[in-house]
C-alpha cells in the first residue's frame, strides 16, 4: 500500500468512528439553564466525572471478580489501571479548582437542588470501596433501574471484603466475624485485620502476592483520598462554608469525608511493622 494513499472518506452512513464512539451523542448532552458561559465548562467537567466513575466502577467490579477467581494477574491489572484512571477523573478538577464565589453563584441557581452526592455511579464506587449505606438508595427509588443496580451492589462483598476473603485463602487469620459480616453495613476498621496485614508487611518476602495487592490498594486509596481532597478545596474556594446544594452540608461534609481512610488497617498497620 502506497504511504501517499489517502484515507477513505466516502461512507455509507454514519463513519466507523461515530459507530463506536458515540461522539454526537456525548456532544449533544449539553443542556445549559443559565446564560453564564462558565457553565458550559461545570457541566461537561461533571459529565466527563461521571464516565471516569463508570470505568472505575468497572475496573473493580473485573478486579473483584477476579480475587473471587483466586486470579491475581487479572485482579492486579484491573487495579493498576483504575489508578490512572483516578489520576485523570483526579485532574478532571483542574477545570473547577479556581472558581470564585462570584463566577459560581453565576450558575448556581442552574442545579436546583442537584448535587453530587446523588450520583449513582459514585455511589457504586463507594460501595465496592466498602462505605455502604442502605439510606443512599432513597434518592433512586424514581429510576428503577438504577435503583436496582444500587441495591445489588449494596448486598455484594466490596473490593476489601473480596481481598479479606482472599488472605484467610490463604491461611491468615481473618476473623469470621469480618468474613461473614453484614455486608450491606459500613465496613469498620479491625484490630484483628490490622494484626494480619502487619503480619503481611512484616514478612520476610516482600514481593508476595498479599504485599503487591496490598500495595495495589494502597494506591487506589491514596488516590480517592486525594479526589477528596481536591473536591473539598474546590468546594470551599467556590463556596466557602455556605450549606451545599441538595441540602448537604458542603464543606463541612466534604471535610468529614476527607478525613477519612479508604482500605482502614492498610494504613494503620504500617505503625506495627
Amino acid at each position: 500500500m502506497s504511504h501517499d494513499a489517502a484515507p477513505n472518506l466516502d461512507f455509507a452512513g454514519t463513519t466507523p468512528y461515530e459507530d463506536y464512539v458515540q461522539a454526537d451523542v456525548l456532544t449533544h448532552l449539553q443542556k445549559t439553564l443559565s446564560d453564564d458561559p462558565g457553565e458550559m465548562v461545570f457541566l461537561v467537567t461533571t459529565q466527563v466525572m461521571e464516565l471516569w466513575f463508570t470505568v472505575i466502577v468497572h475496573e473493580w467490579e473485573t478486579a473483584a471478580r477476579a480475587l473471587r477467581e483466586d486470579d491475581l494477574p487479572v485482579a492486579l491489572a484491573a487495579l493498576k489501571r483504575s489508578t490512572y484512571e483516578l489520576e485523570s477523573l483526579n485532574a478532571s478538577w483542574k477545570p473547577l479548582a479556581h472558581l470564585t464565589p462570584a463566577q459560581f453563584n453565576a450558575y448556581r441557581s442552574a442545579l436546583g437542588e442537584g448535587s453530587g452526592f446523588q450520583s449513582a455511579m459514585y455511589r457504586r464506587m463507594e460501595f465496592l470501596l466498602g462505605e455502604k449505606s442502605a439510606s443512599m438508595l432513597v434518592p433512586h427509588r424514581g429510576a428503577p433501574r438504577v435503583h436496582a443496580e444500587l441495591e445489588k451492589a449494596l448486598h455484594e462483598p466490596s473490593l476489601y471484603d473480596e481481598v479479606l476473603r482472599l488472605l484467610a485463602r490463604r491461611g491468615l487469620p481473618v476473623p469470621s466475624s469480618v468474613l461473614e459480616r453484614d455486608l450491606s453495613q459500613k465496613y469498620e476498621p479491625s484490630e484483628d485485620v490490622e494484626k494480619v496485614w502487619a503480619a503481611v508487611y512484616g514478612g520476610e518476602d516482600q514481593d508476595s502476592d498479599m504485599v503487591r495487592i496490598g500495595e495495589a490498594l494502597t494506591d487506589v486509596g491514596e488516590l480517592v483520598w486525594r479526589w477528596r481532597n481536591d473536591h473539598l478545596v474546590a468546594t470551599r474556594r467556590a463556596m466557602g462554608s455556605k450549606a451545599g446544594t441538595g441540602g448537604s452540608a458542603g464543606v463541612a461534609w466534604l471535610e468529614k469525608r476527607a478525613r477519612k481512610n479508604v482500605f482502614p488497617e492498610l494504613w494503620t498497620a504500617r505503625s506495627h511493622v
